[in-house]
């Protein structure tokens, strides 16, 4: 009880100066002045924050994008391969890539005949060799190719080279192929007359 009587005390003797209703003079400056001054430096640190904020964000992701990329080298070796192997005419545009895919599947549909004709034994073995000859020279003319258009991808020439190179394909394959088919043919007639 003691100390509430000497707050009451307290209150009592000064009760004059406590109900004066002015402040003191110049109390509603500096007031005005702290406050400005604390919003400045709130905007000011709150910038100064973002970028920080912003700084450490651009850090993180590079951090993370350079683990993913040293951790993962099947994916830095897949990027290896694909240049060394060269480009194709599907990496220039979807047009490009529905001729090479109908080439493609002509000429592995050719092959197909190809391997079927050898399976019945209507190809000698100095004929295959042939063949396989003739194929891996194509395959060091199509890698050349290959490496012509990844150092010009939008040489109009290279692209035509390349066109050029899986129509001849596709016309020997079918060629050697229908000549086989008469040739086959042929021999089962006369098998036939002879018979």
């Amino acid at each position: 009880m003691k100390e509430k009587d000497y707050i009451e005390e307290l209150i009592l003797k000064n009760l004059k100066e406590l109900n004066n209703d002015e402040p003191p003079a110049g109390h509603f400056e500096r007031f005005e002045a702290k406050l400005e001054g604390t919003n400045q430096k709130k905007k000011i640190i709150s910038l100064n924050l973002v970028w920080k904020v912003a700084a450490a964000a651009v850090f993180a992701f590079l951090v993370v994008n350079q683990g993913i990329v040293w951790f993962s080298p099947e994916k830095g070796n897949e990027s290896v391969e694909q240049m060394a192997t060269g480009m194709t005419l599907a990496s220039l545009s979807p047009e490009y890539e529905e001729v090479e895919f109908y080439f493609t599947s002509a000429i592995n549909g050719g092959l197909s005949q190809w391997e079927r004709l050898i399976s019945e034994g209507l190809i000698s073995e100095d004929e295959q060799q042939m063949m396989d000859n003739e194929l891996n020279e194509f395959e060091v003319v199509y890698k050349n190719l290959q490496a012509d258009l990844s150092a010009n991808p939008n040489d109009e020439r290279v692209i035509n080279a390349m066109l050029e190179y899986y129509q001849t394909k596709l016309s020997l394959i079918n060629m050697i192929v229908e000549k086989l088919e008469e040739v086959k043919q042929k021999t089962n007639v006369n098998y036939e007359t002879e018979s």
